[in-house]
This record gives C-alpha cells, sequence and structure tokens, in this order.
C-alpha cells in the first residue's frame, strides 16, 4: 500500500539505500580516471580495455530481469544486502588482480552487485513514499546518487597517484562493509514489514510476468526513453571521457577531470527539474526525452565538427547537456511505473533498465573498436581525428532511440485512450 504521508523514518530507509546505490555508481566508475593506468598496470589495448567496462555492463544489463524478479519475490532489503558485501568483494579482488583475466573476472563481479542496488532502491521508494512525491524522489535518488562518479572523478584521482592501485580499490571497497552495517540496522522494505515476500513464481509464472510487462507499450516507450538518453553519459562518465578529452581534445588531465565533474554535477542540476516536470506535466514526458536527446546530438554534433579542438567553453557545454541525459533516462522508470500493476513493478523496471545500459555496452565496445582501427599499428596514442570517428558512433544509436520513442509512444497513448473510454463506458 502507498502511505499518505512522508515520515522521517520514510527518508532515513531512503538515506540508506540511497547511500548503497551512491557506492555502487562509485565502483562502476572508477575505472574511468583509472583507463590509463589499467593500460599500462595490465599491458592492454583500447580493445581490451573497452572490455573491462563492456564486461560490467553487460552483467549489469543480464541481471535487471532476474533482479527484478528476486525484488518482487524477496524484497529490497535481502536483495539490496547481497548486492552491497558482492560488490565489496569484487572490488577487492580488482584492487589485488595482478592479471588482465583477473582484472576481468574481478569486473564481471562489479556488474553483478552493481545490479543489485538500483531497481532495489526504487522499489523502496514506491513503498515509502505517496505517489506524489515518487517521480521527484526518483529523481532525486538519480541524481545524488552519481555523486558516486563525482568520489570517482576526483579522491578516486588523487588516491591512485599518491597511494598506487591496490592501496586505491582495497580503500574504496572497504566503504562497502559499512553500509552493509548500516543496511541492516535501518533498513525496512515497508513501513509494515522489515521483509517484504512476493509470491513464489514458478517458471511458467515468470513469463506470464514478462511477457506482459514487455507486451504493454508503455513498458517499451520506457525501455526506449532509458535507451535513448544515457548511453552517451555512461560511456563518457565510466570509460572514454578522460581520454576523449586528454588525447582527444589535448586538456591537461586536470581540466579532463573537473569536465567529468562538471558532467555529474549536470546530472545532479537537471534531476530535480525534470522530477518536477514530470510530475506537473505527465503527458509530456516522452516529449521532453526527444527535445533533451536531440540537443545532445546537436550539442555533439558542434564539437565533433569543430576545426581543431574544440573549445573550453563547448566541452563545458557539451558536459552540461550530456549529464542533462542522466536523469531524462529516469523518465522511462516514471513511465513504466505508470503502466504497470505494483505486482511486476520491479520486473518491469529491470526491463526498462536494460535500454541504457545495452546502448552503452554497444557505444564502449564500438569506441575501442573504432580506435583501434583509426590508430597504426599497436600504438595506443590516439589522435583527435580517431577519436572523431570513434564518437560518432553515436548517431547509430540516436536515431534508433528516436524512432522506436515515436513509435510507441503513439502506440501507448492509445492504449491509455482505449482504457479510459472502457472505464467511461462501466461507469455509464
Amino acid at each position: 500500500m502507498t502511505p499518505a504521508t512522508t515520515t522521517s523514518r520514510a527518508w532515513a530507509v531512503w538515506v540508506t539505500g540511497l547511500l548503497v546505490y551512491f557506492l555502487a555508481v562509485f565502483h562502476r566508475s572508477s575505472l574511468a580516471v583509472a583507463g590509463l593506468a589499467a593500460t599500462d598496470r595490465f599491458d592492454i589495448s583500447a580493445s581490451q580495455l573497452a572490455t573491462f567496462t563492456m564486461l560490467q555492463l553487460l552483467v549489469y544489463a543480464g541481471m535487471q530481469i532476474p533482479v527484478g524478479l528476486l525484488v518482487d519475490r524477496f524484497g529490497s532489503r535481502s536483495v539490496l544486502l547481497a548486492g552491497t558485501l558482492l560488490l565489496t568483494a569484487a572490488q577487492s579482488g580488482f584492487a589485488v588482480a595482478d592479471s588482465y583475466g583477473l582484472a576481468l573476472v574481478a569486473r564481471v563481479f562489479v556488474g553483478m552487485g552493481d545490479a543489485m542496488t538500483f531497481i532495489c532502491v526504487l522499489r523502496l521508494v514506491t513503498t515509502w513514499f505517496p505517489v506524489r512525491r515518487i517521480p521527484l524522489v526518483t529523481q532525486l535518488t538519480g541524481m545524488l546518487g552519481q555523486l558516486g562518479a563525482v568520489m570517482a572523478a576526483i579522491p578516486m584521482t588523487w588516491a591512485l597517484g599518491h597511494l598506487g592501485w591496490t592501496e586505491a580499490y582495497l580503500l574504496a571497497a572497504s566503504l562497502g562493509i559499512v553500509l552493509a552495517v548500516a543496511l541492516l540496522l535501518v533498513l525496512h522494505d515497508s513501513p509494515e514489514s522489515r521483509h517484504l515476500r512476493g509470491p513464489r513464481l514458478s517458471l511458467a509464472a515468470v513469463r506470464v510476468s514478462l511477457a506482459a510487462s514487455w507486451a504493454h507499450p508503455g513498458t517499451r516507450l520506457g525501455f526506449w526513453i532509458h535507451f535513448s538518453s544515457q548511453f552517451s553519459l555512461t560511456a563518457l562518465s565510466l570509460l572514454w571521457g578522460y581520454p576523449f578529452f586528454v588525447r582527444g581534445e589535448g586538456l591537461s588531465p586536470t581540466a579532463a577531470g573537473t569536465l567529468l565533474t562538471v558532467l555529474i554535477v549536470a546530472v545532479m542540476l537537471a534531476g530535480p527539474t525534470l522530477g518536477w516536470l514530470v510530475g506537473s506535466y505527465p503527458w509530456h514526458r516522452s516529449s521532453m526525452a526527444v527535445a533533451i536527446v536531440a540537443t545532445i546530438a546537436a550539442v555533439w554534433t558542434v564539437v565533433l565538427a569543430w576545426p581543431g579542438t574544440a573549445p573550453m567553453w563547448l566541452l563545458v557545454v557539451l558536459a552540461l547537456v550530456v549529464g542533462v541525459g542522466g536523469p531524462t533516462s529516469m523518465i522511462g522508470f516514471d513511465v513504466g511505473r505508470t503502466s504497470n500493476p505494483g505486482a511486476r513493478m520491479a520486473s518491469a523496471s529491470g526491463i526498462i533498465n536494460q535500454g541504457g545500459f545495452l546502448a552503452s555496452l554497444v557505444l564502449v565496445v564500438a569506441i575501442g573498436v573504432i580506435l583501434d582501427w583509426r590508430t597504426p599499428g599497436t600504438s595506443t596514442a590516439y589522435t583527435p581525428s580517431a577519436f572523431r570517428w570513434a564518437m560518432s558512433s553515436q548517431y547509430v544509436l540516436w536515431a534508433l532511440g528516436l524512432t522506436q520513442i515515436l513509435r510507441y509512444r503513439r502506440q501507448a497513448r492509445r492504449v491509455v485512450d482505449r482504457d479510459e473510454l472502457y472505464a467511461a463506458r462501466l461507469v455509464s
């Protein structure tokens, strides 16, 4: 049951879940500023470096539906605790890995732990907050969670430079132990129960539930909104932003780190505004997404077409606009929330959450492959021209995503009109 008012206890539960999600984003993004260090530590190429993030995103995306089903069955508290412990163990393994193969295995488990956080927090928001607050708190979750990427951009740069690889990553991993204790003490699945258990699901019931979620055009619309708006931000913040700004645009490491911070600040600034807009104008959610995605593509076009390296002011604009894509992807979850019953909310969110990360996975790999293709021999001294080719691969994803948004928006509106007509006939 959705509560009628917001209590201090609800905020305490949300903050605890938010901190776990914050830590997951930190671990997910920690490789963004360590990409060049990783190429030296493991003696790898750009394609091999991209494989770290590719595997992490592949596992994350692949885990979304199973995690959604687990949350519907066992509740947020149990799944979130398991994810926190798994993240801690995986990041510790990454810290001590001395070969490329072992590091890859560690990143796979980082992806698994990461996948077990965000959907849990979304479910907590739905069960602890009144309906009118859900869009805003959802946006706040995404916005404040991205502070984990800020912590990965600046403190991790310092830690890698002053403490070294192993010590920096072990220190980061240790934060999970603290949060696991806080989670056990504070977090409850709902105001009425510490543990919220759903019905046992047979394989046939799982198929029916997932098919029903995917069959609704609102779920598909949410999926493609998430797909189209997030990948540029994810690719820059997770892996390719720092190399692009340093070697593609000729900036200093400090300036590149600052731009990554601007990227996350944009996420934080845009989140509450979009949350208010979505709550106030729910019938225009997809229009907001289309306008923002088109703006991101337009600014990228100016940067990539600029003669020589782009000026700093333009790169700041790029970071700000791309950052807005993060909160925009959250619109997809709100569309899914209003299109599905509560019993399959987490599984529908899992389907939607796959969209942006599948697109990000494709982009991260494509950038690495194109960089190697456009760089002579086995050199890793990637040129501005190589980065322009690589970053241009985004246009294929934007074209696909926008086409599908427009397609399923029409279908979703027809379903809403049909349901409203049916309800009106029942009343009359």
